[in-house]
């Protein structure tokens, strides 16, 4: 991880910057923030979505090949996401040139810590929490700028430009990207064992949130669960600081109007109204702004019916977010059988948690389940979906393995009703369905 702190002049020095991977959720917010900064933007991806049709739409000249030829010689700055391998085509190209290349959140903090930053951090209810955040700061007035993890409902983008001093960024642990930020409040959601391809332990995920704990700046604050046990360590931390600590839990509202169902939307909204008030903002047109929350995409995302059956979209892909999501499904539904189409993503997050998601996926009347998205990954544990699928039809669910999507939507189509609801889940592409089923 490259040392920012001495990068502002250098932003203001670049004038052309490539993405490589500029598809990603992440990547594409911060081409959109260049852009608005006034920087020529380029971008590559493997292959076309409906992100790098909306950037070229937006002024990103966009590459749907990576090859080195994609770097020209007057591209001051390359990008890239850490799924990137080192040996990457076009960053061995900008290197042979002398072109300075920095990862995704170096970039982010290079923009990001000139401003009063709020970083969003947590295993669970980032994205959800920071969206909330650019909707209480937007109707208060405050004009912040932001990156978030996901499409906001409202604007269709994860970008926001705002001419206010607050950036409002969704900061993720993994591979310890989000050090290279400075906030000035920093939100924690909750800490959980997640990422098990990089951590090892939980100890070992605290310990990193403990390091960027103690970046926060002087006088600003940590909000943060503090009955939470997980979070003892970073606290602990943190005593000596001159910062101040705030417990959410003590703004979470039962009886408060939000759009989004479940204990942990009201969590994600306790946590947002803290912020809220440390700056200032009255709490009660932070409720109004939080009763009209639309959500982002794939975050518990309506998508329509089919035969009568209410179909939704969500991101989850650890058991305790399939858990929530559930229950937060019954508690819209509470008389509806659940359908769950589920895409386990990653190997080792399937192999470690196999019994976890076995508890998890079971709370749900009927699952089918698609093949492992690999991401990043090589099968060395030998899990696979059949098997996910066999333990959970053990628990007295009607399950199924299910290799392809198609025969997922075929299936459904022909055996939903109006008694039903439908949630397509997980981290991968695994969103096709509902697409599918809902054209």
């Amino acid at each position: 991880m490259e040392d920012m702190s001495n990068d502002t002049g250098m932003l203001e020095a670049v004038r052309k910057v490539h993405f490589v991977g500029v598809g990603g959720i992440g990547m594409s917010a911060l081409a959109r923030l260049f852009l608005a900064e006034g920087k020529q933007v380029s971008g590559s991806d493997r292959a076309v979505s409906a992100i790098t049709e909306a950037l070229e739409r937006e002024g990103v000249h966009f590459y749907p090949t990576q090859i080195a030829a994609n770097i020209s010689a007057d591209t001051d700055l390359v990008v890239y996401t850490e799924a990137m391998p080192k040996d990457h085509e076009e960053l061995l190209g900008a290197r042979t040139q002398g072109i300075r290349t920095i990862s995704y959140f170096d970039a982010l903090g290079m923009v990001a810590n000139q401003y009063r930053l709020i970083a969003v951090a947590g295993s669970h209810g980032k994205t959800t929490t920071t969206a909330m955040l650019i909707d209480i700061f937007e109707a208060a007035g405050l004009d912040p700028n932001a990156v978030v993890g996901s499409l906001r409902a409202t604007t269709c983008s994860n970008y926001r430009k705002g001419k206010g001093s607050h950036f409002i960024a969704e900061a993720c642990e993994y591979r310890r990207d989000f050090l290279s930020l400075t906030p000035d409040v920093l939100v924690i959601t909750n800490v959980e064992f997640e990422h098990v391809d990089y951590y090892k332990t939980l100890e070992d995920v605290q310990q990193a949130f403990c390091e960027l704990a103690l970046q926060v700046r002087e006088g600003g604050a940590i909000i943060a669960n503090l009955s939470d046990p997980a979070l003892e360590p970073i606290i602990a931390v943190v005593k000596e600081k001159d910062v101040r600590l705030i417990d959410y839990a003590k703004y979470v509202d039962p009886l408060m109007p939000i759009t989004m169902p479940g204990m942990h939307n009201r969590l994600n909204a306790g946590a947002a109204l803290a912020v809220a008030e440390f700056y200032g903002v009255s709490l009660v047109d932070a409720k109004v702004a939080l009763a009209t929350f639309r959500g982002t995409w794939r975050r518990f995302e309506y998508k329509g019916e089919v035969n009568g059956a209410q179909v939704y979209d969500d991101y989850g892909h650890h058991p305790t977010e399939i858990v929530a999501t559930i229950n937060g499904m019954r508690e819209l539904y509470p008389n509806k059988k659940l359908t769950l189409v589920f895409q386990p993503h990653t190997y080792t997050r399937t192999h470690t948690f196999f019994n976890e998601f076995v508890d998890a996926l079971s709370r749900a009347d009927r699952v089918f389940v698609v093949p492992i998205y690999a991401a990043r990954e090589e099968n060395t544990s030998g899990v696979t979906h059949t098997a996910l699928a066999d333990a959970v039809g053990k628990r007295q669910v009607p399950t199924e393995a299910i290799d392809s999507f198609d025969t997922v939507v075929t299936l459904l189509k022909s055996t939903v009703t109006p008694e039903d609801v439908v949630l397509v889940m997980g981290a991968g592409d695994v969103s096709h369905v509902a697409s599918i089923l809902i054209p």
